[in-house]
């Protein structure tokens, strides 16, 4: 199954709860949650509480992608926000398995996400902590920016090692994209092996630039895409 995670990093915020509201009503899967410290990156977003405010308006997932340093003191405050999804970016750190293992602990499902140039070798001895890797397509910070062309060879190896890791141990893991994802390039990132795709601006602008409480369309054609990547 096909995930679309609308990131509300490119909503209107000022009506932020409808733009959760309509966004799920229109066939989007999970709520992508971008938390930026202008520390780990060039940016500063929002926290636990604009998560807490959200989270009584959908039982969609809420996917809270944390671009923050040091990130174990704000992961149970996110979990208790009512988030489901924690990823994190290994280079944050200073022991990846507790962290990972702190997600867990709080009750949500963990996950790390790899910069295009981070590599891949992080996740070789936490796959059984892991249960999404967020592969960024662009350079974090900041929504709109075009897709890395390059992400789709590192996108294919990731997914090499995480079917490998389900065959030895039939655990399922996710692969997330997060980056340029829209409906011209949706299908080509889909064969080389994402399941999960976060769109930020392909889908809140879109919507705004049309009708500003309907999704329907531009959810639709990114569907229709996957469906035609098999």
């Amino acid at each position: 199954m096909h995930i679309i995670a609308p990131s509300i990093l490119s909503a209107n915020f000022a009506k932020l709860g409808e733009e959760v509201v309509n966004v799920i009503a229109s066939g989007a899967d999970w709520i992508h949650f971008d938390v930026m410290d202008n520390h780990y990156v060039p940016n500063l977003t929002i926290g636990p509480l604009v998560c807490e405010a959200i989270r009584p308006l959908t039982q969609a997932p809420i996917d809270v992608h944390l671009m923050v340093k040091p990130v174990d003191r704000i992961i149970p405050d996110f979990a208790k926000a009512g988030a489901d999804i924690i990823t994190f970016h290994p280079e944050a750190s200073e022991h990846v398995d507790r962290s990972l293992s702190l997600i867990r602990e709080s009750g949500c499902k963990a996950g790390l996400v790899f910069n295009p140039a981070t590599p891949l070798a992080w996740m070789d001895h936490v796959m059984d902590r892991l249960d999404l890797v967020l592969l960024m397509s662009v350079n974090p910070g900041f929504g709109g920016q075009k897709f890395i062309g390059e992400t789709l060879v590192k996108l294919r190896e990731a997914r090499r090692r995480i079917d490998a890791y389900k065959d030895r141990t039939g655990r399922e893991i996710r692969l997330e994209i997060d980056g340029g994802v829209k409906t011209d390039n949706i299908a080509e990132i889909a064969r080389a092996g994402a399941d999960a795709f976060v769109a930020g601006s392909a889908v809140y602008g879109a919507g705004r630039d049309s009708d500003p409480n309907r999704y329907d369309s531009i959810i639709a054609a990114l569907r229709a895409e996957l469906a035609r990547a098999g």
